[in-house]
């Protein structure tokens, strides 16, 4: 072997592994799992500005999206970090501050503030989407009702601040 070969065998002997390692970590982050960062106030008191949450993207590939995960939503020019309110097919209603799915009252002990009355039909393979702070949140009432394919995945893990580190419901 002449030395030329000798560095290249070298050089691939030692920063292979590291290639791999990078290459797993940016495959990881894209298509499983990455952290997100909430902005604003939507989620109060569930979620503070400034949370960092991990971000299961790959977790509604093999479940279906519930009624009130948390979930973050592609609004086409940022990330929103909202409540599912109501599934697809749903008529969903707010009354006198109360949740009816289909004309059937259903508890919602996560929105705060008030909710104005409002009705509506989510299309086919839509969610509606909520912020818990009702009074303070740019959703489903603003943008309508978000396509499956919008919604990026669940989140409800908080790593950062530490004093808030645990899971949210």
């Amino acid at each position: 072997m002449s030395d030329t070969d000798n560095k290249f065998i070298s050089f691939i002997k030692e920063y292979v592994p590291y290639i791999i390692v990078l290459i797993l970590v940016i495959l990881v982050k894209k298509y499983i799992v990455t952290p997100v960062k909430v902005n604003g106030n939507s989620m109060n008191d569930t979620l503070k500005n400034g949370d960092i949450m991990i971000l299961n993207i790959i977790g509604y590939r093999f479940n279906d999206i519930k009624r009130f995960d948390i979930v973050v939503v592609d609004d086409g020019d940022e990330y929103l970090i909202k409540r599912v309110i109501g599934l697809p097919g749903e008529e969903i209603e707010y009354k006198d501050e109360q949740l009816y799915v289909n004309g059937k009252a259903i508890k919602d002990s996560y929105g705060k503030g008030k909710t104005n009355d409002f009705k509506t039909t989510v299309p086919k393979n839509s969610y509606y989407v909520m912020g818990d702070n009702r009074e303070h949140s740019l959703d489903s009432r603003f943008f309508d009702s978000f396509p499956r394919n919008k919604i990026i995945g669940k989140t409800g893990l908080t790593i950062f601040p530490f004093s808030r580190i645990g899971n949210k419901k």
